[in-house]
């Protein structure tokens, strides 16, 4: 048994294969492969030859969202589970230094009136003092009268599209006016993919068109949402692409860049006016992967 197991070990590995991969009639089994530069250069040309040939043209889109700034009204089940709370909470707190200070003022008033009341039994320097509890109380409600918040609706803001201030309750979406064949139509800003960037990249260069400046974190480098149409048959050419794919990248605005122009060829829309603007199947699309924060 020794002689023919040391006769198959010093025999090479690539004759072990090369017999193994024939049958008996001499024809291979199973494919030769090679790490030669040919077959290198062979196979890189195989893949840009199945790219060039795709039939679908790649597109990458920002999902651009400016988060809610103030907080938002609460509907009337939110404002009756506030008002219990409150009353609960005050049904078992214990009272703050300022109420207990209320609570003695009040009892040393009333020793005041007294026929027998003796000043010289106040040991507290601050039973001395006269300024009372109620007093602080009485400056403060006139500072809350003096003060006045900001407005939470500005009519004229709100109704500005193109204003990043407005409804800052709400989510905002920004749409960009694109160039779409002849026509001009409200989309998400996108631009066509280009070879040796990545997808996300993509979606970055398009939000960079913009002339507003805006700046963006983007929420990882992997799509959030894919759309696709086909172009209609007598636009397609021979050998070109049947249709377009666009990928979708979200991201949240972090800085508004400078004031926009009146007619600035972008807007910042609510879930609920995204319809008025965008073609049906590509606005369900769109709001699929939109929370209405």
């Amino acid at each position: 048994m020794a002689a023919p197991c040391r006769r198959m070990a010093s025999r090479s590995l690539l004759q072990f294969v090369t017999r193994f991969g024939r049958t008996s009639t001499g024809k291979p089994m199973f494919r030769q492969f090679s790490d030669s530069p040919v077959c290198r250069a062979t196979l890189q040309t195989n893949v840009l030859t199945e790219r060039a040939t795709s039939p679908w043209r790649l597109t990458a889109a920002v999902c651009l969202l400016r988060l809610p700034v103030i907080s938002a009204d609460c509907s009337p089940i939110e404002q009756q589970f506030t008002a219990m709370m409150q009353e609960v909470e005050l049904e078992k707190s214990l009272m703050g230094d300022h109420e207990v200070r209320l609570l003695e003022d009040a009892e040393r008033m009333s020793r005041r009136k007294t026929a027998n009341y003796d000043s010289d039994e106040e040991d507290d320097p601050r039973h001395q003092e006269t300024l009372l509890a109620q007093d602080l109380e009485d400056s403060w409600e006139q500072k809350l009268k003096s003060f006045e918040p900001a407005p939470r609706v500005r009519g004229d803001v709100d109704k500005d599209l193109t204003s990043v201030e407005r409804c800052l309750a709400d989510s905002l979406l920004l749409l960009a006016e694109q160039q779409v064949g002849n026509t001009k139509m409200w989309l998400l800003p996108q631009t066509q993919w280009q070879e040796g960037e990545t997808l996300r990249q993509t979606a970055e260069r398009a939000l960079a068109s913009l002339p507003a400046g805006f700046k963006a974190t983007f929420l990882g480098n992997a799509p959030c949402g894919v759309y696709k149409y086909k172009l209609p048959k007598a636009l397609r050419t021979e050998g070109g692409s049947i249709g377009t794919k666009v990928f979708f990248f979200k991201a949240f605005l972090s800085d508004s860049g400078r004031s926009a122009a009146p007619n600035a060829s972008f807007m910042w829309l609510r879930k609920s006016e995204l319809q008025r603007y965008l073609k049906p199947a590509y606005s369900m699309k769109v709001e699929s992967f939109i929370l209405d924060l």
